[in-house]
Protein backbone atom coordinates (compact mmCIF):
# COMPACT_ATOMS: atom_id res chain seq x y z
CA UNK A 1 0.00 0.00 0.00
CA UNK A 2 2.68 2.18 0.58
CA UNK A 3 4.65 1.31 -2.33
CA UNK A 4 1.43 2.44 -4.02
CA UNK A 5 1.73 5.83 -2.28
CA UNK A 6 4.90 6.39 -3.34
CA UNK A 7 4.11 5.52 -7.01
CA UNK A 8 1.44 7.88 -7.52
CA UNK A 9 3.76 10.83 -5.56
CA UNK A 10 6.14 10.14 -8.26
CA UNK A 11 3.75 10.69 -11.27
CA UNK A 12 2.09 13.49 -9.39
CA UNK A 13 5.66 15.30 -9.24
CA UNK A 14 6.45 14.21 -12.73
CA UNK A 15 3.10 15.46 -13.90
CA UNK A 16 3.59 18.73 -12.42
CA UNK A 17 6.94 18.93 -13.80
CA UNK A 18 5.97 18.51 -17.42
CA UNK A 19 3.13 20.49 -17.24
CA UNK A 20 5.95 23.38 -15.43
CA UNK A 21 8.12 22.71 -18.50
CA UNK A 22 5.24 22.89 -21.24
CA UNK A 23 4.17 25.86 -19.41
CA UNK A 24 7.37 27.73 -19.54
CA UNK A 25 7.88 26.54 -23.14
CA UNK A 26 4.40 28.01 -24.22
CA UNK A 27 4.97 31.28 -22.42
CA UNK A 28 8.50 31.80 -24.95
CA UNK A 29 6.63 30.77 -28.06
CA UNK A 30 6.95 33.86 -30.30
CA UNK A 31 5.30 33.47 -33.81
CA UNK A 32 6.61 35.43 -36.84
CA UNK A 33 6.24 39.73 -37.00
CA UNK A 34 5.05 39.79 -40.51
CA UNK A 35 6.57 41.94 -42.58
CA UNK A 36 4.09 44.94 -43.05
CA UNK A 37 4.15 45.41 -39.15
CA UNK A 38 7.38 45.26 -39.01
CA UNK A 39 7.97 48.00 -41.99
CA UNK A 40 5.07 50.08 -40.08
CA UNK A 41 7.59 49.94 -37.15
CA UNK A 42 11.03 49.97 -38.11
CA UNK A 43 10.68 52.56 -41.10
CA UNK A 44 10.72 56.26 -41.71
CA UNK A 45 10.93 58.69 -44.59
CA UNK A 46 14.70 57.66 -45.55
CA UNK A 47 13.55 53.98 -45.39
CA UNK A 48 13.83 52.88 -49.53
CA UNK A 49 13.20 49.13 -50.70
CA UNK A 50 15.12 47.74 -53.75
CA UNK A 51 14.14 44.38 -55.22
CA UNK A 52 16.80 42.36 -55.40
CA UNK A 53 17.46 38.80 -56.28
CA UNK A 54 13.62 37.79 -54.83
CA UNK A 55 14.11 40.17 -51.91
CA UNK A 56 13.18 43.46 -51.02
CA UNK A 57 16.10 44.81 -49.57
CA UNK A 58 15.67 47.54 -47.02
CA UNK A 59 17.89 50.53 -47.14
CA UNK A 60 18.60 54.10 -46.35
CA UNK A 61 20.80 56.74 -48.75
CA UNK A 62 20.93 59.83 -46.93
CA UNK A 63 23.05 62.98 -47.20
CA UNK A 64 25.98 64.32 -50.10
CA UNK A 65 29.63 63.73 -50.82
CA UNK A 66 31.63 60.88 -50.60
CA UNK A 67 29.95 57.32 -49.99
CA UNK A 68 30.72 55.88 -46.88
CA UNK A 69 28.50 52.18 -47.42
CA UNK A 70 28.19 50.43 -44.18
CA UNK A 71 27.72 46.79 -43.50
CA UNK A 72 26.38 45.64 -40.13
CA UNK A 73 26.98 42.05 -38.15
CA UNK A 74 25.07 38.96 -37.88
CA UNK A 75 21.23 39.64 -36.03
CA UNK A 76 21.57 43.15 -36.49
CA UNK A 77 20.64 45.68 -38.82
CA UNK A 78 20.71 49.27 -40.36
CA UNK A 79 19.84 50.78 -37.04
CA UNK A 80 23.02 49.49 -36.06
CA UNK A 81 24.61 52.65 -37.77
CA UNK A 82 21.99 55.36 -36.43
CA UNK A 83 24.40 57.47 -34.26
CA UNK A 84 27.40 57.09 -36.71
CA UNK A 85 25.30 58.15 -39.92
CA UNK A 86 23.59 61.64 -37.86
CA UNK A 87 28.02 62.18 -37.78
CA UNK A 88 28.97 61.18 -41.11
CA UNK A 89 26.13 63.89 -42.71
CA UNK A 90 26.96 66.46 -40.56
CA UNK A 91 30.68 66.40 -41.83
CA UNK A 92 29.72 66.09 -45.45
CA UNK A 93 29.21 62.50 -46.30
CA UNK A 94 26.79 60.80 -48.43
CA UNK A 95 26.10 57.39 -45.97
CA UNK A 96 24.32 54.13 -47.65
CA UNK A 97 23.43 51.21 -45.16
CA UNK A 98 21.13 48.33 -45.29
CA UNK A 99 19.59 45.27 -44.07
CA UNK A 100 21.41 42.14 -45.25
CA UNK A 101 19.82 39.11 -46.14
CA UNK A 102 18.41 36.80 -43.86
CA UNK A 103 18.23 39.85 -41.07
CA UNK A 104 16.46 43.21 -40.65
CA UNK A 105 13.12 44.24 -42.49
CA UNK A 106 15.23 42.63 -46.11
CA UNK A 107 14.95 38.63 -44.73
CA UNK A 108 15.76 35.55 -45.97
CA UNK A 109 16.79 35.30 -49.99
CA UNK A 110 15.15 32.55 -52.07
CA UNK A 111 18.44 30.64 -52.46
CA UNK A 112 18.48 30.37 -48.55
CA UNK A 113 22.31 30.65 -49.54
CA UNK A 114 24.31 33.06 -47.01
CA UNK A 115 27.71 32.02 -47.57
CA UNK A 116 30.24 34.99 -47.66
CA UNK A 117 30.97 34.33 -51.88
CA UNK A 118 26.98 34.46 -51.78
CA UNK A 119 27.47 38.24 -49.59
CA UNK A 120 29.91 39.74 -51.44
CA UNK A 121 28.04 38.92 -55.05
CA UNK A 122 25.11 41.04 -52.71
CA UNK A 123 27.00 43.79 -51.92
CA UNK A 124 28.57 44.27 -55.75
CA UNK A 125 24.62 43.74 -57.02
CA UNK A 126 23.62 46.23 -54.52
CA UNK A 127 26.48 48.90 -55.41
CA UNK A 128 25.79 48.68 -59.48
CA UNK A 129 21.77 49.14 -58.91
CA UNK A 130 22.68 52.49 -56.93
CA UNK A 131 25.24 53.45 -59.43
CA UNK A 132 27.95 53.75 -56.77
CA UNK A 133 31.34 52.96 -58.77
CA UNK A 134 33.34 53.39 -55.54
CA UNK A 135 33.18 53.91 -51.97
CA UNK A 136 34.62 54.16 -48.44
CA UNK A 137 33.54 50.44 -46.89
CA UNK A 138 33.05 49.67 -43.08
CA UNK A 139 31.97 46.29 -41.50
CA UNK A 140 30.93 45.19 -38.24
CA UNK A 141 31.74 41.36 -37.43
CA UNK A 142 29.93 39.35 -40.27
CA UNK A 143 29.41 42.77 -42.24
CA UNK A 144 33.39 43.23 -41.46
CA UNK A 145 33.84 39.85 -43.19
CA UNK A 146 31.54 40.67 -45.97
CA UNK A 147 33.54 44.12 -46.31
CA UNK A 148 37.32 43.16 -46.77
CA UNK A 149 36.17 39.91 -48.69
CA UNK A 150 34.49 42.42 -51.03
CA UNK A 151 38.23 44.54 -51.20
CA UNK A 152 40.16 41.93 -51.96
CA UNK A 153 38.00 40.75 -55.00
CA UNK A 154 36.93 44.21 -55.89
CA UNK A 155 39.75 46.30 -55.18
CA UNK A 156 38.86 48.99 -57.26
CA UNK A 157 35.95 50.04 -55.78
CA UNK A 158 36.67 50.25 -52.30
CA UNK A 159 38.83 53.54 -51.64
CA UNK A 160 39.11 52.85 -47.81
CA UNK A 161 38.03 50.00 -45.42
CA UNK A 162 37.28 50.51 -41.94
CA UNK A 163 36.93 46.60 -40.19
CA UNK A 164 34.96 46.95 -36.39
CA UNK A 165 35.83 43.69 -34.71
CA UNK A 166 35.25 41.77 -37.76
CA UNK A 167 35.13 38.61 -38.29
CA UNK A 168 37.19 35.96 -40.27
CA UNK A 169 39.72 34.15 -38.61
CA UNK A 170 39.02 30.76 -36.53
CA UNK A 171 38.70 31.65 -32.98
CA UNK A 172 40.33 29.14 -31.09
CA UNK A 173 41.04 28.21 -27.45
CA UNK A 174 45.07 28.84 -26.11
CA UNK A 175 45.66 25.29 -25.91
CA UNK A 176 44.64 25.10 -29.94
CA UNK A 177 41.31 23.75 -30.17
CA UNK A 178 37.79 25.28 -31.01
CA UNK A 179 36.19 27.82 -29.25
CA UNK A 180 33.09 27.35 -28.23
CA UNK A 181 30.28 29.67 -29.97
CA UNK A 182 27.92 32.08 -27.97
CA UNK A 183 25.02 30.48 -26.45
CA UNK A 184 22.35 31.49 -29.49
CA UNK A 185 24.87 30.15 -32.29
CA UNK A 186 25.26 26.35 -30.35
CA UNK A 187 21.68 26.29 -29.83
CA UNK A 188 21.04 27.19 -33.31
CA UNK A 189 24.20 24.89 -34.36
CA UNK A 190 22.44 21.55 -32.56
CA UNK A 191 20.36 19.16 -34.73
CA UNK A 192 18.22 18.76 -31.18
CA UNK A 193 17.80 22.42 -30.30
CA UNK A 194 17.52 24.35 -33.52
CA UNK A 195 13.82 23.74 -33.41
CA UNK A 196 13.82 25.35 -30.33
CA UNK A 197 15.38 29.09 -31.86
CA UNK A 198 12.88 28.71 -34.50
CA UNK A 199 9.83 28.91 -32.63
CA UNK A 200 11.25 29.70 -28.73
CA UNK A 201 12.87 33.12 -28.97
CA UNK A 202 12.81 34.64 -25.67
CA UNK A 203 13.94 37.76 -24.95
CA UNK A 204 16.00 36.88 -22.02
CA UNK A 205 18.37 35.15 -24.50
CA UNK A 206 18.37 38.44 -26.85
CA UNK A 207 19.14 40.16 -23.53
CA UNK A 208 22.54 37.83 -23.00
CA UNK A 209 23.35 37.98 -26.19
CA UNK A 210 23.71 41.67 -26.08
CA UNK A 211 24.97 42.04 -23.00
CA UNK A 212 27.66 39.27 -24.13
CA UNK A 213 28.38 42.31 -27.37
CA UNK A 214 28.49 45.41 -25.07
CA UNK A 215 31.06 46.08 -22.26
CA UNK A 216 28.93 48.08 -20.26
CA UNK A 217 25.98 46.16 -19.20
CA UNK A 218 24.23 49.75 -18.66
CA UNK A 219 23.46 49.84 -22.60
CA UNK A 220 21.53 47.15 -22.57
CA UNK A 221 18.30 48.66 -22.64
CA UNK A 222 14.71 47.38 -23.07
CA UNK A 223 14.05 49.41 -26.14
CA UNK A 224 17.39 47.92 -27.87
CA UNK A 225 16.55 44.53 -26.42
CA UNK A 226 12.75 45.13 -27.98
CA UNK A 227 14.68 46.12 -31.37
CA UNK A 228 17.16 43.51 -31.72
CA UNK A 229 14.37 40.82 -30.43
CA UNK A 230 11.36 42.29 -32.90
CA UNK A 231 14.15 41.67 -35.95
CA UNK A 232 14.87 38.26 -35.00
CA UNK A 233 11.30 37.49 -35.24
CA UNK A 234 10.68 39.43 -38.45
CA UNK A 235 9.38 36.58 -40.80
CA UNK A 236 11.56 34.06 -41.93
CA UNK A 237 14.74 35.62 -40.29
CA UNK A 238 15.10 32.88 -37.38
CA UNK A 239 15.27 30.67 -39.96
CA UNK A 240 17.67 32.21 -42.20
CA UNK A 241 20.29 32.88 -38.35
CA UNK A 242 20.13 29.06 -38.36
CA UNK A 243 20.91 28.59 -41.86
CA UNK A 244 23.52 31.19 -41.72
CA UNK A 245 25.04 29.95 -38.62
CA UNK A 246 25.20 25.86 -39.67
CA UNK A 247 27.44 26.74 -42.93
CA UNK A 248 30.87 25.34 -42.19
CA UNK A 249 33.61 27.62 -41.50
CA UNK A 250 36.04 28.68 -44.75
CA UNK A 251 39.31 30.31 -44.17
CA UNK A 252 39.63 33.14 -47.22
CA UNK A 253 41.95 35.15 -44.78
CA UNK A 254 45.01 34.47 -47.45
CA UNK A 255 43.03 37.25 -49.33
CA UNK A 256 43.90 39.60 -46.82
CA UNK A 257 47.32 39.60 -47.96
CA UNK A 258 46.49 40.62 -50.79
CA UNK A 259 44.35 43.69 -49.75
CA UNK A 260 46.44 46.87 -50.56
CA UNK A 261 43.66 49.29 -49.61
CA UNK A 262 44.17 51.50 -47.07
CA UNK A 263 42.32 50.24 -43.76
CA UNK A 264 41.39 50.91 -40.35
CA UNK A 265 40.44 48.50 -37.82
CA UNK A 266 38.94 49.15 -34.97
CA UNK A 267 38.43 46.87 -31.58
CA UNK A 268 37.25 46.18 -28.66
CA UNK A 269 39.62 45.26 -26.10
CA UNK A 270 37.10 43.31 -24.12
CA UNK A 271 34.75 41.98 -27.31
CA UNK A 272 33.84 38.32 -25.82
CA UNK A 273 32.93 37.27 -29.59
CA UNK A 274 35.74 37.46 -31.81
CA UNK A 275 38.55 38.49 -28.83
CA UNK A 276 41.70 40.91 -29.23
CA UNK A 277 44.13 38.24 -31.03
CA UNK A 278 42.06 39.08 -34.25
CA UNK A 279 42.58 42.15 -34.36
CA UNK A 280 46.43 41.91 -34.15
CA UNK A 281 46.18 38.76 -36.76
CA UNK A 282 44.02 41.52 -39.18
CA UNK A 283 46.99 44.27 -38.42
CA UNK A 284 49.25 41.42 -39.79
CA UNK A 285 48.28 40.03 -42.09
CA UNK A 286 47.04 43.41 -43.97
CA UNK A 287 49.36 44.89 -45.60
CA UNK A 288 48.05 48.81 -45.55
CA UNK A 289 46.90 48.73 -42.02
CA UNK A 290 46.26 50.59 -38.94
CA UNK A 291 45.09 49.13 -36.11
CA UNK A 292 42.69 50.97 -32.98
CA UNK A 293 42.39 49.12 -29.86
CA UNK A 294 39.58 50.68 -27.75
CA UNK A 295 39.98 49.65 -24.05
CA UNK A 296 36.17 49.86 -22.69
CA UNK A 297 34.29 48.49 -25.32
CA UNK A 298 33.00 45.31 -26.73
CA UNK A 299 32.13 43.88 -29.68
CA UNK A 300 30.19 46.74 -31.08
CA UNK A 301 32.36 49.40 -30.59
CA UNK A 302 30.37 51.72 -33.27
CA UNK A 303 26.82 51.43 -30.72
CA UNK A 304 28.60 51.32 -27.57
CA UNK A 305 30.61 54.76 -28.34
CA UNK A 306 29.17 56.19 -31.28
CA UNK A 307 31.26 59.47 -31.07
CA UNK A 308 34.58 58.17 -30.06
CA UNK A 309 34.78 55.35 -32.92
CA UNK A 310 32.96 57.56 -35.43
CA UNK A 311 35.39 60.87 -34.90
CA UNK A 312 38.38 58.34 -35.65
CA UNK A 313 37.17 56.86 -38.35
CA UNK A 314 36.23 60.95 -39.98
CA UNK A 315 40.33 61.14 -39.42
CA UNK A 316 40.90 58.59 -41.21
CA UNK A 317 39.04 58.83 -43.93
CA UNK A 318 39.67 62.31 -44.45
CA UNK A 319 43.52 62.49 -44.16
CA UNK A 320 46.01 60.38 -45.72
CA UNK A 321 47.34 56.99 -43.75
CA UNK A 322 50.06 57.23 -42.17
CA UNK A 323 51.79 53.61 -41.67
CA UNK A 324 52.86 52.53 -37.94
CA UNK A 325 54.22 49.30 -36.58
CA UNK A 326 53.23 50.21 -32.96
CA UNK A 327 49.41 49.45 -31.57
CA UNK A 328 47.50 52.72 -31.11
CA UNK A 329 45.56 52.62 -27.57
CA UNK A 330 42.92 54.84 -27.96
CA UNK A 331 42.02 55.15 -23.96
CA UNK A 332 39.23 56.98 -22.38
Amino acid sequence: MKSKNVGKRILSFLGLFFIVVFGLLFSQYHGDIPTKEMKEKYTNSKSKFLAMDGMEVHYRDEGTGKTIVLLHGTAASLHTWDAWTTELIKNGFRVVRMDLPAFGLTGPNKRHDYSINRYVKFVNDFLNDLDIKSCYLVGNSLGGRIAWNYAADYPQRVEKLVLLDASGFEILNQDGSKKNPPLAFQLAQSPLLSWAVRYFTPKFLVRKSLKEVMADDRLVTDKLVKRYHDFMLREGNRAAFIARVNLNYEDQTEKLKKINTPTLIQWGMLDEWVPLVCAYQFDKALPNSQLVIYDDLGHIPMEEDPQRTVRDVLEFVKTPLVLSPEIQLNKR
